[in-house]
């Protein structure tokens, strides 16, 4: 059975750094894994998607409609994008904050409103948190990333300890404190 997991963001929030760090966790749990990242405009704060894909054998890496079953999202306009992705029982982590995208920037548009209440009036299950706060909490906002992993994790049957050490693996050795403490956070948070 092949899981899918979708993770969106706005270029430069460090989803690359999140898809190895899950990508490198599964395949320690002896799954197949693809990793695919599929770049829009990232060095211009433009939409960037990355899929996950891990079971027994998984022969590609994307992701269709409906067929998603996580979405880890930077942003709440990112979710709402994607949101046609998520498979009927999946599920949205999703980053409270609010990144302008550039109509909204140029005026030529508003930052919807509401769109978490409208995601869960559509029956999506939103696990939803203010993921930038924790990153600066655990002492960077560039930690948001971790801060959506360890509230992934709380979805996932790895021990908290394989988390860990994937961290150790995949985040440079002076950062790997901080982003610790923000997975923890991210994980622990009520």
């Amino acid at each position: 059975m092949t899981k899918n997991v979708m993770i969106v963001g706005v270029g430069g929030q460090g989803s690359l750094l999140a898809s190895k760090l899950l990508g490198y966790l599964l395949l320690t749990e002896g799954y197949d894994v693809k990793v695919s990242e599929v770049h829009g405009m990232s060095q211009r704060g433009g939409s960037v998607v990355t899929y996950v894909r891990f079971g027994e054998k998984v022969y590609s890496p994307i992701i269709d409609k409906g067929e998603a079953d996580f979405i880890v999202s930077f942003e709440k306009l990112e979710a709402a994008r994607y949101v046609e992705y998520l498979k009927t029982d999946g599920r949205i982590v999703v980053n409270t904050q609010e990144i302008d995208p550039m109509p909204v920037i140029t005026g030529a548009a508003g930052y919807p409103e509401d769109l978490i209440e409208k995601l869960k009036a559509l029956g999506v299950a939103v696990d939803a948190l203010d993921c930038l706060s924790l990153a600066e909490e655990a002492g960077s906002a560039k930690a948001v990333n971790l801060v959506l992993m360890g509230r992934l994790s709380r979805y996932f049957d790895i021990p908290e300890e394989k988390w860990l050490m994937a961290i150790e693996k995949c985040v440079p050795a002076k950062f790997v404190d901080l982003n610790r403490k923000a997975f923890a956070l991210g994980r622990d948070s009520e």
